[in-house]
């Protein structure tokens, strides 16, 4: 009895679905968890690294803006060709930029060299996803995994990289503290090992990528011939003889999925703008100028939440399987987005922390539903393309935020970005359940419809054999 109510457990975590799953699904997972562990790290000390280069908060913000504008065309062009080039080669591609960006920033402290490296590399201005992994990954996920266990393994791809954002973090500041404290160093060069270890992360990162196998790689549809120019009579020499349609390298998205496509890429957009506005660097920025707090203790603040954040997952994901994806993606996301508009306002550190621990409890049991949705809503063979093209569209809504928080911020008006940030997610939320709920009740309809139909046959078919 205690078995099966621990394996019930289990199944009800996830937990089953990501032991049974390919051994490129977990290697993935740690992909995403090394990465973002990186990105943690580099996060909480980006606006502070800057600063102490002696850059004002307005070329600060502009920074962060241009590098998240040059993310659009590197995760553009690396996510439209993927499937045609390979995945694990545009996977490797992407941890070699990473690695370059990181020895950039350890080595320079000019301007501009810094910023041609965080645009044609790979940095992360929020602690979160940049790049092209992510729009791959998710597709070859989806690509590995069948439909009934997605949720749960996008729930763990989730909650792994929430915690390695959150390790990061508090590795990356007690490391800071240690080395200004024990060794001596002064903020800069404790702040440039941090890119160091950033760089060596990419390398782990480019050699996981190489180790992928090669079911990772898209299907080749092969086009049916044209019946019309087939000759009537082709023997199979004809056919073995006739020329090969080649595979085009870019993409194409069906008409039907474009309706969807655009929803999607004008509400996500929306989300994005408003994460834009409050990235973490801004926000450790923000707790460490307000309250004074030091790298040590600012790291492990932001540790706790992301586990809280990373924990948080899990429970959407069964959640998920009872109410369905759109209403989980709203009615957890919409509470986080009222507490993000509150952090501002109180004068005193506990409050404005707790604010910041309730807006962490739901942040993030919108990112495994929506994966699983946005896997469930869009064709196999357009997966890769559509998720590169809405990732691309939210880093471009994104890129808009950091600029006019780095002037709200030079004015003395940092509150407003929080402010606006939590008013547009709440808009986005309810956006969300509008205009896809319907559609998400269609999809169920039309899968028990198959699901009953597929039924029927095989009772037939057992009928037709007794007879």
């Amino acid at each position: 009895m205690a078995s099966k109510a621990g394996r019930r457990m289990l199944e009800e975590l996830g937990c089953m679905s990501l032991y049974y799953s390919p051994f490129d699904t977990k290697l993935l997972i740690i992909q995403r968890f090394f990465r973002l562990f990186a990105y943690g790290g580099s996060t909480l000390v980006l606006v502070s690294y800057l600063s102490a280069l002696g850059i004002s908060k307005n070329r600060v913000g502009l920074f962060m803006t241009l590098t998240l504008a040059g993310d659009v065309i590197i995760s553009l062009i690396l996510t439209l060709f993927a499937d045609a080039l390979g995945r694990r080669a545009i996977l490797a591609l992407g941890a070699i930029l990473m690695t370059g960006s990181g020895i950039a920033f350890a080595l320079s402290g000019d301007y501009w060299v810094l910023l041609v490296a965080a645009i044609l590399g790979v940095i992360s201005p929020g602690g979160n996803e940049v790049g092209p992994f992510r729009a791959i990954e998710e597709s070859t996920l989806a690509h590995l995994t069948p439909a009934s266990n997605r949720s749960d393994v996008f729930a763990w791809y989730t909650l792994i990289g929430t915690a390695g954002t959150a390790f990061g973090i508090m590795t990356c500041g007690w490391v800071v503290h240690s080395l200004q404290v024990s060794r001596g160093f002064d903020s800069i060069d404790a702040y440039r090992v941090i890119f160091f270890a950033y760089a060596g992360l990419g390398v782990v990162k480019f050699l996981l990528a190489c180790s992928l196998s090669k079911k990772v790689e898209a299907e080749k549809i092969s086009p049916e011939p044209d019946p019309v120019t087939r000759p009537l009579l082709a023997s199979p020499d004809d056919q073995e003889g006739s020329p090969k349609v080649k595979k085009p390298i870019l993409p194409s998205i069906s008409q039907g999925s474009r309706p969807v496509v655009i929803n999607l890429c004008i509400l996500f957009g929306l989300d994005a703008f408003a994460s834009g506005l409050v990235p973490l660097s801004w926000v450790t920025y923000f707790f460490k100028q307000k309250f004074d707090i030091q790298e040590g203790k600012l790291g492990s603040l932001f540790f706790t939440t992301s586990i809280i954040s990373a924990a948080s997952v899990m429970v959407a994901s069964s959640i998920a399987k009872r109410i369905g994806n759109v209403k989980t993606m709203t009615f957890t996301h919409l509470p986080s987005g009222i507490a993000l508009a509150l952090i501002p306002i109180p004068s005193t550190s506990a409050l404005a922390i707790l604010f910041l621990v309730l807006r962490a409890s739901t942040q993030s049991m919108d990112v495994a539903p929506r994966s699983a949705f946005l896997a469930s809503i869009i064709l196999p063979n357009e997966r890769t393309a559509v998720m590169g093209t809405i990732n691309v569209v939210k880093t471009c809504s994104q890129s808009l935020g950091p600029s006019i928080t780095g002037v709200l911020a030079e004015h003395r008006l940092f509150w407003a970005a929080f402010v606006m940030a939590g008013s547009l997610k709440a808009i986005y939320d309810l956006g969300i359940l509008v205009v896809f709920l319907k559609k998400e009740k269609e999809m169920k309809r039309e899968a028990e419809a198959e699901a009953e139909d597929g039924r029927t046959r095989a009772d037939e078919g057992e009928e037709s054999n007794h007879q």
